[in-house]
């Protein structure tokens, strides 16, 4: 409850010293016309109940209404459907896609990749890491007089 309270921030202080800052005062006697203010009521036409195509909000046909149709079954139905699907088929199907995605980039490939490497060096007996990145006997480098 008092953690709603600091919501009220600077009016708080305002509304403790002053108890009358919170209640609104309403006139009990008669309007007079001089006024000449017109209310809502005034400025609308009546609605005549008597012929019963009244509009009628589908909250009060349907206290469970979830805006899928008027009906409260094929509402109650529509709305099962549509969380079956948008819930769990979308979480399931959803997820084992992101699973069997291909290796986003191929870290996986590049482990087995060295691993592979490894045993084959021990082996053959040389090095894991050797000192030149590449076989210097491969390089072919220009003579002395090309440039």
């Amino acid at each position: 409850m008092l953690s709603r309270l600091t919501r009220l921030g600077p009016t708080l202080p305002r509304f403790l010293r002053n108890p009358a800052c919170g209640v609104r005062f309403v006139s009990q006697s008669q309007r007079s016309g001089a006024a000449g203010s017109a209310a809502v009521s005034d400025l609308q036409p009546p609605v005549q109940e008597s012929q019963g195509h009244a509009e009628v909000s589908p909250y009060v046909k349907n206290p469970d209404y979830h805006g899928f149709s008027s009906d409260p079954v094929v509402d109650e139905w529509n709305m099962r459907i549509a969380f079956f699907f948008g819930i769990s088929v979308a979480l399931v199907i959803g997820g084992t896609f992101i699973h069997y995605l291909p290796d986003h980039g191929m870290r996986q490939w590049a482990r087995r990749e060295a691993e592979r490497l490894v045993k084959q060096r021990e082996l053959e007996g040389l090095p894991l890491i050797d000192e030149n990145y590449y076989d210097p006997s491969k390089i072919v480098l220009p003579g002395a007089g090309e440039e």
